[in-house]
């Protein structure tokens, strides 16, 4: 059995939320250029010049990408043969929350977690709890992601359950139609993580962690493969544009995860994300 310091897991994570609030992911940024050279809108192509540039000045100025730092979404990767040195009380929860919180104060990022969703809806003033996502898988590491995930197109993410008879084509024109219905408001060009089967709340889980593959990487699945190219070429096809300026940028990429089901079912979920696409790994 190997050991990890409680203290270490904190320390990974402050680092994680700082970093993921003020570096974008090279892929990203390489989309964002490729997407720039083909752009035919001369505004449009310029927006995605002024995204880059603040990217660069984010970087090199250690100072946040976007105002809205988000809520800390944590995918936990924890080997079977990993446990936690910690006091009693204290567990693998404890440290991530420790170091979200240490990371939002010490960067100087945002804390937009609110106590109550409905009632008071008081700050809590440490942007915690995070939302945490814990697997147990082979081996003797822990892997942790930290996604910083803003509230404007959170808001904007949809989920539908189709009959299990529904076409492919009828997946992508509600996919489609769901971007469209983002528009501008959650800041484009999107990334839109897509979630097919599993069950209500699988699909939606599905829908986000499509957000963590590499953009340059298509599914697997030859048909899945073709799907995300389809629906991207679609969504580009809205004009809604950089920022909603118009062009053919509407998204950079569009990812696919899936699931079995039910037979009686087809769950769809879909999780758009803004052009500041913030999320970072460490391996401990």
């Amino acid at each position: 059995m190997r050991y990890i310091e409680f203290e270490k897991i904190v320390e990974a994570v402050q680092s994680l939320c700082i970093s993921a609030c003020y570096e974008l992911p090279g892929d990203v940024l390489d989309a964002l250029a490729a997407a720039a050279k083909k752009e035919t809108n001369r505004p449009a192509a310029g927006i995605l010049d002024k995204l880059i540039e603040n990217a660069r000045i984010a970087k090199d100025q250690q100072i946040p990408l976007c105002q809205d730092t988000g809520i800390a979404v944590v995918f936990v990767e924890q080997g079977s043969n990993v446990a936690i040195k910690a006091a009693a009380e204290k567990t693998l929860l404890d440290a991530i929350n420790a170091g979200v919180a240490a990371g939002y104060e010490k960067g100087y990022l945002r804390k937009s977690i609110v106590t109550d969703p409905l009632d008071k809806r008081s700050n809590a003033g440490s942007n915690t709890p995070a939302i945490i996502h814990h697997l147990v898988v082979p081996g003797d590491k822990l892997k942790i992601t930290v996604m910083a995930k803003g509230g404007g197109c959170e808001n904007k993410s949809q989920f539908k359950m189709f009959r299990p008879t529904a076409e492919p084509e009828q997946v992508i024109s509600w996919v489609v139609d769901v971007v469209k219905q983002a528009g501008a408001d959650a800041c484009p060009p999107f990334i839109v993580g897509v979630g097919i089967g599993g069950n209500f709340e699988l699909s939606c889980l599905l829908s986000k962690k499509a957000l963590l593959r590499n953009l340059g990487d298509p599914n697997s699945n030859e048909f899945y493969a073709k799907f995300e190219t389809d629906l991207l070429s679609k969504i580009n096809e809205l004009d809604i544009g950089p920022q909603g300026f118009g062009g053919d940028t509407t998204a950079l990429a569009c990812l696919v995860e899936t699931a079995p089901c039910h037979i009686a079912s087809l769950p769809v979920a879909v999780n758009i994300e803004c052009h500041s696409h913030r999320h970072k790994s460490m391996v401990l």
